[in-house]
């Protein structure tokens, strides 16, 4: 797979991507998600790491990445925590296998630009399992009308700012203009109203804090 998140998104991982709810359908689709990106840059260091280990990534906090599904995150090359805190965040989700579904849908939505041009984000990203929790529906149209529906729904998961896991829990406006509450501390946050869980938390990309969910998000109706 190419490193960045513009490549053409493969016929297979597309149709293993047909999963978001019928109840999306609701979204309205008449505004366009905002995708100005603000925030504080923090300095990265070097992450100290154990090529045997996936989890032995570290932060410039001196933090590691934490969650059960941090074990399936490669433990070298472009795709493992090290390699992704050397890349802008559309082009690391690319690197990395956990994240295929989710990186088909920024292609598909022409997000990946915005997500790597931005100075400091936030992102919860839905693994492959996540979208894999609900019946395929509606993606399919989404896909079809990608500025519509489909933006809103990633936009939402997504927030100007990078926070560490200190600074998690909380309400924050998302990208897509509504707020997303966080509950949790320590090494255990969900995330919402679904309560979708973070199962690996405080990955570093080069602008930008990932949290993996096991859920998707659902953008408010308005």
């Amino acid at each position: 797979m190419s490193h960045r998140p513009t490549v053409l998104v493969r016929t297979g991982v597309l149709a293993t991507a047909l999963f978001i709810p019928l109840t999306l359908a609701a979204c309205s689709s008449g505004s366009k998600a905002d995708t100005a990106a603000a925030g504080t840059s923090t300095t990265m260091s070097a992450a100290a790491s154990d090529s045997s280990s996936a989890t032995a990534s570290t932060t410039a906090a001196g933090t590691m990445p934490f969650g059960s599904a941090c074990s399936a995150v490669p433990a070298t090359g472009a795709g493992s925590f090290d390699g992704m805190s050397t890349a802008p965040v559309g082009t690391a989700a690319s690197a990395n296998p956990v994240l295929e579904t989710l990186v088909a849908a920024v292609t598909a939505a022409g997000l990946g630009d915005t997500l790597n041009s931005a100075p400091a984000l936030t992102v919860f990203a839905p693994a492959d399992s996540a979208f894999a929790k609900v019946p395929a529906a509606t993606l399919k149209a989404l896909l079809a009308d990608p500025k519509g529906d489909l933006t809103k729904i990633l936009t939402y998961h997504v927030i100007a700012g990078k926070l560490s896991p200190e600074q998690l829990a909380g309400t924050h406006k998302t990208l897509n203009g509504a707020d997303v509450t966080v509950a949790g501390s320590g090494n255990s946050f969900t995330v919402g109203a679904g309560k979708a869980n973070v199962v690996c938390g405080n990955v570093q990309t080069a602008n930008a804090t990932v949290y993996i969910i096991d859920s998707v998000l659902m953008p408010p109706a308005k």
